[in-house]
C-alpha cells in the first residue's frame, strides 16, 4: 500500500474524521495543529506513518506537524475538495495558509475585499449554505459598474401598467443584488439622498445570514462595510442615515460607522422597544433592538425636532388644571446664601404655604420673614436660577404626591411635587429633542398591520416607527428616502401614508432581492397607494445571476451537472475554473454532498458578471428591448434628470 492509501485507512479508524464515508480534512487539520492525543496514537500505530512524519531525537519521537500538514494539503490527498476545480487563493506564511496557522488570527481578513452577498429567503428554513462570493480587490472588474434595467412597469391604485418614461420624481422599486442597485444608483442620485432607513440582518446565528465560511463575523462586517461606503456617496450634505440592529452586532457596527461616516458624525444610540418582556431567557429576557443614526456631516445636518402633542398642551391651557394640581404663582421665593450656587438653591412655597427645596447641599431654614435658622442638608439644586425663577412663577406646575422628591422646610420628604408648564406656542419655536428610548413602536404593531392588508411577512418593522424618523428628521417635499434592504416594503407605506398626513411630495427608492418582492412587498404597496400615488418597478438584468437561481433550485447532482453543461455554453466562467480538469474529476463531484456541489458551481461563476452592464445594452446577445434601451438612457442621464 501506497502511504497516501495507509494513511487514508488509518485516519477513517477516527470517527471524528469521518462523515459519510468521507474523511474531513479541516477536521483533520485542527486536531494535527493540536497535537491531539488520539490522532497522534493513530500515527504512531502504522510503521510507515511513524517512520515518515515522527523523528527521532535522543530517544524522544517529535511529530514533524509542518511535513504532516504539507501533505494533507496535498490536491493527491482528499481529491474531492475543492481544490481539484480551481487555484487556492489566500495569504501564506513559509508556504503554509494562514488560516490553518495557530501563530496568525485574522480578526477581519475581508475587509478590503468585496463581499457579493447572495440571500436566502428566511422563512424557508432550508439547509442550503449561504451563498456569496469574496473577492479581493484585484479580482473585481466590472463588478460595480451601473447595471441595464429591465421588466419595467409602473405600479398605482388600479394595478399595473406598461412604463414609456421614466420621470425625475419616480418612486422607484428595484429588484437586485442591494450592492449593485446602489452603485447603479450612483450615477444619478450620488449626493442628493435626504434619509437612508436600513433594517439589514442581525447576524443573529438563526437568521438568513448564513456563511459558506468560518469567519462569520468577518463576513457580515465586510457585508455591511461596502454597502455603508456607497450608501455615504448617495447621502447629501445634510443626509443621514439610521440602522436599525440587534444586540449581536450594535459594537461592532458602531466601531465599523465611525470608520465610514467619521466618529463626529455619530449622533446617538436609540433603544427601541421592540415588544413587551417576558419571563422567558436565561440571562435577560430581551425586548430591545437599536438604531445608530449617522449624518453625513453633522455641521450641515439640522436639529431634530420631536413631535408635539398638541392634545396634552390644550389639555393644560383650555380645560385648567388637573386633579391635585394648583397653577396660581406661589407666593414668593426664598433664596439661599450659604451655598457656592446660591443662585439654584432657594425655596419655593407650595399653594398650603408649605416650602419645597430639592435635595440639594446645606440650605438654611428659615422663617418666612426671613430669619435664618438651623441648616436643612441634601445634594441637589433647581435647573433654574432665582431670578429665573421670580420671572417663571407662573409656569409653576404643584401636585400633591406622596413620592416626592423635593424636601420641606425641616428637611423630611414634602407632600408636593413642582414641574414647570410649557405652552404650545413655545413648544412650537423652540422644539423639543427626541429622546434616545422609544417605547411607542412594538413589532406586534407591524404584525397587526400586515394582517389588516391580507401580507404575511416576518420581520416586519412597524411603520409608525419610520414615519416618526420622517417627522423627525424634517423631510419634506422633494426630499428623496432610501431604503436597501426593503423588506415587505414598510418604508414605501411610511412614506405614501405621511405624504398623505401631511401634503408633501417626499420621493422613496427601495431595493430587495429576494423572491418575496413580488407576492409581499409590490402586494403591499399596489393596497397602500392611494389615486394619486404610483412607484415604479424595475429589475437587474440577470446575468450569472440566472444560473445561480437555477443552481439554488435544482433539486440532485444530475440536475446540477446538466446545468454545467449549459454554463460551459452560456455562462463567463471564473478565471479560476479550468473545465477540461472539471470534466477529469467529475466522478469525484458526484461523491461530494448536495450542498457542497452547489457552492462549487456557484463559485465557477465570475461574480463580475452576475448581471449585465448598462455599458452594454447594445449588445444583441443580452435580449434587450427598444423599450428598455430607451428607458435605461433616460435612467442614466444625467442631464434627463436635471432638467
Amino acid at each position: 500500500m501506497t502511504l497516501l492509501s495507509e494513511l487514508t485507512a488509518v485516519l477513517k479508524k477516527d470517527e471524528r474524521l469521518v462523515s459519510h464515508d468521507e474523511l474531513l480534512k479541516n477536521r483533520i487539520v485542527e486536531l494535527a495543529l493540536k497535537l491531539d492525543k488520539t490522532l497522534i496514537r493513530l500515527l504512531l500505530a502504522n510503521k510507515k506513518i511513524k517512520e515518515h512524519f515522527f523523528t527521532e531525537v535522543e530517544g524522544v519521537l517529535v511529530f514533524d506537524k509542518e511535513k504532516f500538514m504539507k501533505f494533507v494539503d496535498n490536491k493527491e490527498f482528499l481529491p474531492d475538495s475543492y481544490t481539484v476545480f480551481k487555484n487556492r487563493i489566500g495569504l501564506t506564511a513559509d508556504q503554509r495558509y494562514i488560516s490553518k496557522s495557530k501563530e496568525v488570527v485574522l480578526v477581519w481578513p475581508y475587509k478590503d475585499c468585496i463581499l457579493e452577498g447572495g440571500q436566502e429567503k428566511v422563512d424557508e428554513k432550508r439547509n442550503e449554505i449561504f451563498h456569496n462570493e469574496i473577492l479581493a480587490p484585484d479580482e473585481i472588474d466590472r463588478l460595480l459598474d451601473p447595471k441595464a434595467l429591465t421588466n419595467f412597469k409602473r405600479i398605482d391604485i388600479k394595478g399595473e401598467h406598461k412604463i414609456t418614461e421614466i420621470k425625475p420624481t419616480d418612486n422607484l422599486i428595484m429588484k437586485g443584488n442591494n450592492l449593485l442597485v446602489l452603485h447603479s444608483l450612483k450615477k444619478r442620485f450620488a449626493g442628493k439622498v435626504k434619509l437612508i432607513y436600513i433594517d439589514p440582518p442581525y447576524n443573529t446565528g438563526n437568521d438568513e445570514f448564513k456563511y459558506n465560511d468560518n469567519f462569520n463575523h468577518s463576513t457580515w462586517l465586510t457585508f455591511m462595510k461596502n454597502r455603508l461606503e456607497v450608501a455615504k456617496e448617495l447621502l447629501s450634505d445634510d443626509g443621514v442615515i439610521f440602522i436599525h440592529i440587534g444586540n449581536q452586532e450594535l459594537h461592532y457596527l458602531k466601531v465599523l460607522c465611525d470608520e465610514v461616516f467619521g466618529r463626529d458624525n455619530f449622533l446617538n444610540t436609540v433603544a427601541r422597544v421592540q415588544k413587551r418582556g417576558s419571563d422567558k431567557g436565561n440571562y435577560f429576557s430581551p425586548s430591545i433592538d437599536f438604531i445608530l443614526p449617522y449624518a453625513k456631516n453633522k455641521k450641515n445636518l439640522p436639529y431634530f425636532v420631536d413631535e408635539i402633542n398638541e392634545s396634552i398642551f390644550n389639555k393644560t391651557e383650555k380645560d385648567g388644571p388637573r386633579k391635585g394640581e394648583r397653577y396660581e404663582d406661589s407666593k414668593s421665593l426664598y433664596q439661599s446664601s450659604l451655598d457656592e450656587r446660591t443662585n439654584q438653591r432657594y425655596y419655593i412655597e407650595c399653594p398650603d404655604g408649605s416650602l419645597v427645596i430639592p435635595p440639594g447641599k446645606t440650605f438654611p431654614k428659615i422663617k418666612k420673614d426671613g430669619e435664618k435658622v438651623n441648616p436643612l442638608k441634601g445634594d441637589g439644586c433647581w435647573r433654574w436660577s432665582v431670578d429665573h425663577g421670580y420671572r417663571n412663577k407662573h409656569l409653576l406646575v404643584f401636585r400633591k404626591t406622596r413620592n416626592s422628591p423635593l424636601l420641606d422646610e425641616n428637611g423630611n420628604q414634602a407632600k408636593w411635587n413642582v414641574y414647570t408648564k410649557r405652552y404650545l406656542k413655545d413648544a412650537r419655536e423652540k422644539g423639543n429633542s427626541p429622546r434616545t428610548i422609544w417605547t411607542d413602536f412594538l413589532n406586534a404593531e407591524a404584525t397587526r398591520d400586515l394582517k389588516q392588508l391580507n401580507v404575511e411577512f416576518q420581520f416586519s418593522k412597524p411603520k409608525e416607527l419610520i414615519k416618526y424618523i420622517l417627522k423627525i428628521t424634517g423631510t419634506k417635499s422633494g426630499d428623496i428616502i432610501l431604503d436597501f434592504f426593503a423588506g415587505s416594503g414598510t418604508t414605501v407605506q411610511a412614506v405614501f401614508e405621511l405624504n398623505s398626513e401631511d401634503k408633501q411630495e417626499r420621493q422613496v427608492i427601495i431595493c430587495e432581492q429576494l423572491g418575496y418582492i413580488t407576492n409581499t412587498t409590490l402586494k403591499r404597496i399596489q393596497r397602500v397607494l392611494e389615486n394619486s400615488e404610483n412607484i415604479v418597478y424595475c429589475e437587474l438584468k440577470e446575468l450569472n445571476q440566472e444560473f445561480v437561481k437555477k443552481i439554488e433550485k435544482a433539486k440532485d447532482t444530475k440536475e446540477l451537472l446538466k446545468l454545467w453543461e449549459e454554463m460551459k455554453e452560456h455562462a463567463f466562467l471564473s478565471y479560476r475554473v479550468d473545465p477540461k480538469l472539471f470534466g477529469e474529476n467529475i466522478n469525484e463531484f458526484k461523491k461530494i454532498l448536495p450542498e457542497e456541489q452547489k457552492k462549487l458551481l456557484i463559485e465557477c461563476l465570475d461574480a463580475n458578471n452576475l448581471y449585465v452592464d448598462y455599458s452594454e445594452i447594445e449588445d444583441e446577445a443580452y435580449g434587450i428591448s427598444d423599450e428598455d434601451k430607451k428607458l435605461n438612457r433616460e435612467f442614466y442621464t444625467n442631464d434627463y434628470f436635471e432638467s
